[in-house]
């Protein structure tokens, strides 16, 4: 049975990724036509992630990276971004220099 919730409920709940990690919590969504286009999400402080994403306070996700809300709001890992191997060398060639 489909369960149907406000979006004055969604508001607040903790953000998960697909993997498990703790990402945020839900702070606006956005819409557009009546219809859920995206969703801001406030960087949890001990997820880590604020690291990865310079310094901005959270990010805007769009409604199909969300699989599932309930009790928390679970999105696709691939929403979130990842610093690339790459760039972590250069940061630690960056700071032996």
């Amino acid at each position: 049975m489909l369960k149907i919730k406000r979006m004055s409920e969604v508001v607040g709940k903790r953000v998960y990724t697909d993997s498990g990690d703790l990402f945020g919590m839900i702070e606006e969504i956005n819409l557009l036509d009546n219809k859920i286009d995206g969703w801001r999400i406030v960087v949890a402080r001990e997820s880590g992630m604020i690291q990865v994403l310079g310094g901005a306070r959270g990010i805007i996700v769009p409604h199909q990276f969300i699989k599932a809300i309930g009790d928390v709001v679970i999105i696709n890992r691939n929403a979130v971004p990842v610093q690339s191997e790459d760039e972590d060398d250069m940061s630690l060639e960056e700071d032996l220099i």
